[in-house]
């Protein structure tokens, strides 16, 4: 697990200074005086994560040899879309846990959590709105757009299990690919590059996105709760349709698609039901399948790289796709 770890330690280590900015940035744009906004987004800023989709903006502006300030900003403000995107998708979820520790909602209540994902939703356009260009603010405002809709359609097809595999690779295209396209992308437009160049950022974010989501659904099933921060079975609690459910469950007999359908569907559980659904999951080689597909993925974002120059940090963002990919190990 270290040594893919490593590939974003060192795609970091390379902007230090761009994030250490980027860090104080977001620090600065938290405060208010209504002391509960602060708090709770402190409480989120702690549990941190790896801050990947600023560093993709920050990765993408200095690849493309921009030398100004603008990207700083606008990796603050990617990094507040996908805050304000979790904490009303921890509502949405009920989730206990975010990264292990207790997530806002659980803290500090519905009613705040959702408030204050309104208030960071607002300081990115704000910030967007500084950084002064419309081609910014048209692409970071779509994939807002597309965020949402990307929860709503996950809300619909949440306990459908004729959801399909196209229907689903919309819902995770939606809520996670389209920040990671939009991260990228902008990077390279205050660096001032051509359509194509910027096209192609667009596709590895996407499919970096993608792959990163896929894996995230297989570590639901697999992961070692003390190594991610996440405890196995979640999803299947929290009664989400995710891509190794949908592996199995099309794979499956008559008796097990009507475990599925009792679990997932109308959301009967009981105590013995996560240690069926891991056995499943198992005998269809559902996580294999998950990851092989997450591969897919990240395999199109490394060759939508190859339009951009040869460079040390060109090379890291490829790494960074195999890191995604690689995090159940």
């Amino acid at each position: 697990m270290h040594s893919h770890d490593d590939s974003l330690n060192r795609l970091a280590s390379v902007l230090r200074d761009d994030l250490d900015e980027t860090n104080r940035t977001i620090v600065a744009r938290m405060a208010s005086d209504v002391q509960l906004i602060p708090q709770l987004a402190a409480h989120l800023v702690a549990a941190g994560g790896k801050r990947l989709r600023p560093l993709l903006t920050l990765a993408a502006a200095r690849l493309c040899g921009y030398r100004g300030e603008r990207h700083i900003r606008l990796a603050a403000c990617v990094e507040f879309i996908h805050t304000a995107t979790l904490l009303h998708d921890d509502v949405v979820d009920d989730s206990e846990l975010r990264r292990g520790l207790a997530s806002a909602n659980a803290v500090f209540g519905n009613k705040a959590s959702v408030l204050v994902g309104d208030f960071l939703f607002a300081r990115a356009f704000e910030l967007m709105v500084e950084d002064g260009s419309l081609e910014v603010l048209r692409i970071l405002c779509n994939a807002s757009a597309t965020i949402a809709e990307g929860e709503v359609l996950q809300l619909s097809t949440q306990n459908d299990l004729g959801t399909d595999i196209p229907r689903y690779f919309k819902v995770i295209e939606g809520k996670t690919a389209a920040l990671f396209a939009a991260a990228c992308e902008v990077g390279g437009v205050v660096a001032g590059c051509d359509r194509d160049i910027c096209a192609a950022l667009s596709a590895y974010g996407a499919a970096l996105g993608m792959a990163f989501q896929l894996v995230d659904d297989a570590l639901d099933y697999a992961a070692d709760q003390n190594e991610l921060g996440k405890t196995v079975g979640d999803d299947f609690r929290e009664g989400k349709l995710t891509y190794p459910v949908l592996v199995a469950h099309a794979g499956g007999d008559d008796a097990e698609r009507a475990f599925w359908r009792r679990t997932i569907e109308t959301g009967e559980q009981t105590e013995t039901d996560l240690a069926t659904a891991l056995d499943l999951i198992a005998r269809h080689d559902a996580i294999g399948q998950t990851l092989r597909e997450a591969g897919a993925f990240a395999h199109k974002a490394k060759a939508a790289l190859a339009a951009l120059p040869d460079d040390p940090l060109r090379a890291l963002m490829m790494e960074a796709a195999d890191y995604a990919v690689s995090r159940h190990r």
